[in-house]
Parts: structure tokens; sequence; C-alpha cells
């Protein structure tokens, strides 16, 4: 069974910076493609971040230069570094892992609020 247990969420000020870490279990974690994706209240969700399994990334244009998304294989975790935070990156935030047969997996989600 696939698990996806994210943490680091929390309230940040404008300006601030927040980790995002995402722990996998139940699946070949080298095979698989991860992404971050978030969901602010009343609005679709959206990819904000994506690596793929040979560690190519890929940024939506609002976090250019501000988020970096990183794995470690080893630990089979999968982060995403968030500087710079603004308050319209308020969001719930969601991490995707895609396995080698293109099935898609999510995690719980956790809160992000940046706020003063």
């Amino acid at each position: 069974q696939v698990q996806l247990v994210e943490s680091g969420g929390g309230l940040v000020q404008p300006g601030g910076s927040l980790r995002l870490s995402c722990a996998a279990s139940g699946i070949i974690f080298n095979f698989s493609d991860m992404a971050w994706y978030r969901q602010a209240p009343g609005k679709e969700r959206e990819v904000v971040a994506t690596i793929t399994r040979s560690s190519s990334t890929n940024y939506a244009d609002s976090v250019k230069g501000r988020f970096t998304i990183s794995r470690d294989n080893a630990k089979r975790t999968v982060s995403l570094q968030m500087n710079s935070l603004k308050p319209e990156d308020t969001a719930v935030y969601y991490c995707n892992l895609r396995s080698r047969s293109a099935v898609d997996y999510w995690g719980q989600g956790t809160q992000v609020t940046v706020s003063s």
C-alpha cells in the first residue's frame, strides 16, 4: 500500500520561509516521478513543482526563483523549500507520486498560511 506523509506546513509571515517534506512508502521510489501541488480556497488544485525520477525539475511561473524541489532516493523523500513567501502562496499543499505505470498517489495535504 502506497503512503505519502507530508510535514512542515504552518503559519509564516510574508517574506519568510518554510520547508515541506513528503515521505513515501510502499512503492519503488526511485522509479517514481514526484510533484507538489497546492489548492487555495475556492480554486482548483494546481501544480507547483515537479521532479522526475532522473531529478529533472520544473516549476510554475508563480514560484520560479523562490521555491526549490528536491528528492532523496535513499530516504524516499521529496522536499519543497519555499522562500520569499507571499500571501498568495497560502494553500493546502499536496505531495504527489506518479508511479512507473502512471498511477497517481496523493498525500493528505499540509496547510501553509502566509500572513502577518
